[in-house]
């Protein structure tokens, strides 16, 4: 009767308690049973396709620009001239005087200025000499030999904002020093977090393009020459991941190198549980794009994002070879099943304790 009783309490209960679910229920979500996951054994080949990260760089419209001259007006600058006539009765010089003196010429956010006589004069774009042979020749023709000085009195036009995790945050202009990235961030600064996980966004117009921080010293097309208005953002890395199941702890875990295996993702929160882990069981829950689904199945017309497990063996030949080839990337999540001798030791833990129970209410009885 105590029996009886036992084993219908242990039923009643449904699952025991564990960490989720396990090897066989993960299973029965392949394509192959019940559910819609591509369920994938993970060796050389799987390594090698899965293995792809997306890559950060600048858009091609970024990488060909070249650098502005230290001397490029821009729109917002601040023009000074000083125009000589040879001549007693000059057309811009008063009389009596040698020069006339326009202290201070605004370039409009068209990027033109206007000089009595010479007309609207485009100047954003050229350089102060530029602007000077443009002015001597409209004016040539309506006093003989006039000489020309144009100095840039102010650079205001040709700034870019630097925020996020720098030393200084503020709106910077564009000098001789600091017309690449790397020399405007070294202006801000230099960036607050690690090297290795700080990322730099930068916005011109209605483009934005990202590049790891780390990338600017060691790809030299990287280090982008800057336009005014540009907007640099930079940030750490914010891609994670999840791990679960029979491990140190279960968490949500940040990325804190570029690069993430399987078996460093598992050591991160403290490697696989000595006394429930599965090393046959280890999984990684990822949401793959069609074209790589289709690669790693052999089906080609997936549409769409594809729901793939895949299946890390750490006990056979090479096991941990694979796993620690293996990249994790952003969003996965990282499950290690729990041994079968766990569930069933619980489920006899259970069974004596409750016979344990069923024994003594029995002979109260009695």
């Amino acid at each position: 009767m105590a029996i009886a009783v036992a084993l219908a309490l242990v039923a009643g209960c449904g699952i025991t308690p564990r960490s989720g679910p396990n090897k066989r229920e993960i299973f029965a979500g392949s394509v192959l049973r019940e559910g819609d996951a591509f369920v994938v054994a993970v060796d050389d080949r799987v390594n090698r396709i899965a293995g792809v990260t997306p890559a950060l760089g600048f858009a091609a419209s970024f990488a060909q620009a070249g650098l502005l001259g230290s001397d490029t007006i821009q729109p917002g600058d601040v023009l000074g001239l000083t125009i000589w006539e040879n001549v007693d009765d000059g057309l811009v010089v008063p009389t009596g005087q040698n020069a006339t003196v326009l202290e201070e010429v605004q370039v409009d956010g068209s990027g033109f200025i206007f000089v009595p006589y010479a007309g609207r004069i485009r100047a954003a774009g050229n350089s102060p000499e530029a602007i000077r042979r443009i002015i001597t020749d409209k004016l040539e023709a309506q006093t003989p030999d006039p000489q020309v000085q144009v100095r840039r009195v102010a650079g205001d036009g040709s700034t870019v904002s630097v925020v996020g995790d720098v030393g200084a945050q503020g709106v910077y202009p564009i000098e001789r020093p600091t017309r690449t990235l790397s020399a405007m961030l070294a202006a801000a600064g230099g960036v607050s977090v690690r090297p290795e996980v700080a990322q730099v966004t930068v916005t011109r117009g209605s483009t934005t393009s990202e590049v790891w921080f780390q990338d600017l010293f060691e790809e030299p097309r990287a280090d982008i020459a800057l336009r005014g208005g540009d907007r640099i953002l930079v940030e750490a890395d914010t891609r994670d991941y999840t791990a679960l199941g029979a491990t140190g702890t279960q968490e949500l875990v940040p990325f804190d190198s570029r690069n993430i295996s399987a078996i460093e993702a598992i050591a991160r929160v403290g490697g696989l549980n000595p006394t429930l882990a599965d090393p046959t069981g280890v999984f990684v829950f990822r949401n793959e794009p069609a074209v790589i689904a289709s690669q790693i199945t052999g089906i080609d017309d997936l549409v769409g994002t594809q729901r793939l497990v895949y299946v890390l063996d750490l006990t056979r030949p090479n096991g941990m070879f694979i796993a620690r080839d293996f990249a994790i990337r952003d969003d996965d999540t990282v499950y290690v099943t729990e041994a079968p001798i766990v569930e069933f030791g619980r489920v006899i833990g259970g069974l004596t304790g409750t016979l344990t129970s069923t024994r003594g209410a029995v002979d109260a009885v009695r």
